[in-house]
């Protein structure tokens, strides 16, 4: 397991966990508190780091299954992502591992431009090249970035503001459930090695996620649609990619993958769990 400190690994370490499965997480740092959570919830520390190739190969010794996902945001940026993307795949097959879980992003195949979503193509051709068997996942939006964006209070209520049109749905998934699909196929490698699948949890416009903010909240929320240029001129990559939100999008077929998970977490259900309504200053 990569990642296993972050939200993706985290959350498979606890799904695999759950069914019983024994599970390896790599981690920088053992004695860090995410990591003693994982050990103290039953999973096996490994001392490594992606960008120390052996430690990943004593790491993938004998192991069964990778889970490989990257960040993106760190001092080495897309450069650093892609190349330990590359190497994870590398040394899996080198290692004899039977089945690697890849996550990607949604869209990566389709020229996108946005740089985290390149970079993530560019690994999942290399690892095309590999005698390896492996599965891409391709989430779509996290619910995580409403951690980022939240709605903000104002005298009549909340207002929830984004690039995006209002009239533009959005696809959006709980890492909870990408651990549960990650999961899911390493349960059936049968059935998953070999394929891609974008994947995702709910899709809404902007107002209708307004709405359910209100729902949760008992407090009136509206959408502002807000401009894009201004986002530009401080994030970039963030604008590019809103920017694709509108013009694109993702593509999940949520018919198909709610029919293979029933309980796919929405939007509702998400920030019931999650998120706390501001309160007003008098």
């Amino acid at each position: 397991m990569l990642g296993g400190t972050g939200r993706q690994g985290g959350a498979l370490v606890r799904e695999l966990l759950r069914r019983g499965r024994p599970t390896h997480a790599l981690v920088r740092d053992p004695e860090a508190p995410g990591a003693r959570a994982l050990a103290d919830a039953g999973a096996v520390l490994v001392h490594g780091d992606m960008d120390d190739e052996a430690s990943l190969r004593a790491a993938m010794k004998g192991v069964h299954g990778v889970f490989s996902v990257q960040p993106f945001r760190t001092p080495g940026g897309v450069a650093a992502e892609e190349r330990q993307g590359r190497a994870v795949g590398d040394i899996a097959a080198g290692s004899g591992v039977a089945h690697l879980v890849y996550s990607s992003v949604g869209g990566a195949e389709r020229a996108s431009g946005i740089p985290h979503f390149e970079s993530k193509w560019n690994v999942e051709r290399h690892l095309r090249t590999l005698d390896l068997a492996v599965t891409v996942l391709r989430p779509t939006m996290f619910y995580d970035v409403f951690e980022e964006i939240s709605p903000r209070r104002v005298d009549d209520g909340l207002v929830l503001g984004m690039w995006l049109r209002p009239e533009v749905p959005v696809q959006i998934i709980a890492t909870d459930d990408i651990a549960a699909f990650a999961a899911d196929a390493f349960d059936d490698p049968a059935a998953w090695a070999g394929r891609q699948v974008e994947i995702a949890g709910d899709e809404l416009t902007g107002p209708q996620m307004a709405e359910a903010y209100a729902r949760v909240s008992g407090v009136p929320t509206r959408y502002e649609y807000l401009p894009i240029e201004k986002l530009r001129a401080v994030r970039e990559d963030l604008a590019t990619m809103f920017d694709w939100f509108d013009r694109e999008g993702y593509r999940a077929d949520l018919p198909e993958l709610r029919r293979l998970r029933p309980d796919l977490i929405t939007l509702e259900t998400w920030l019931r769990a999650n998120w706390t309504a501001p309160v007003l200053q008098p």
